[in-house]
């Protein structure tokens, strides 16, 4: 062991426009994050990334998109990213007064770190069905929702639909 670090693999592809509105309604409130943002490749000429493997670039103003956020969106996306190296550039954002919170952003981070690993090939499709709050150009598409206890048309009960 030499105490260099491994070289940090890149994103094959770029994933563009990955949308994450996290919001979750508990008893009146509860987390809010709104994240729009477009995942590259790294760029060579930049050098090695970072020991996170993640360059991180904001275009969102903040008013949009406060800075106090941005510590927790960008470990988010670390983890969802898990060791992949990207550069994300954040095209859009929301936030919420009472309901946007550090871990409402790093709960965003982590969908669309996720989101762009699904949308470069690294994940299997299926994994987008963790992904309830995420969308990007070319999503799977995994066929209608089921909801438990209820039936579904074509089921023999009287009214129907059925035979």
């Amino acid at each position: 062991m030499t105490g260099t670090p491994a070289p940090v693999p890149g994103l094959p592809v770029p994933v563009r426009d990955v949308s994450v509105r996290v919001l979750k309604n508990i008893g009146g409130c509860g987390p809010y994050a709104y994240v729009v943002a477009r995942f590259e490749p790294p760029d060579p000429r930049d050098g090695p990334p970072g020991p996170d493997g993640l360059e991180l670039l904001n275009a969102v103003p903040e008013r949009h998109l406060p800075t106090e956020f941005l510590p927790a969106l960008r470990s988010g996306l670390v983890a969802g990213l898990d060791g992949v190296a990207a550069t994300v550039l954040l095209t859009d954002g929301g936030f919420h007064e009472v309901d946007s919170s550090e871990p409402g952003f790093r709960l965003a981070g982590r969908c669309a770190g996720r989101a762009a690993l699904i949308g470069a090939g690294l994940l299997p499709p299926h994994e987008a069905a963790s992904l309830p709050w995420t969308t990007w150009p070319g999503r799977p598409w995994l066929g209608p929702k089921r909801r438990a206890g209820r039936k579904v048309r074509g089921t023999g009960r009287p009214g129907a639909g059925g035979p």
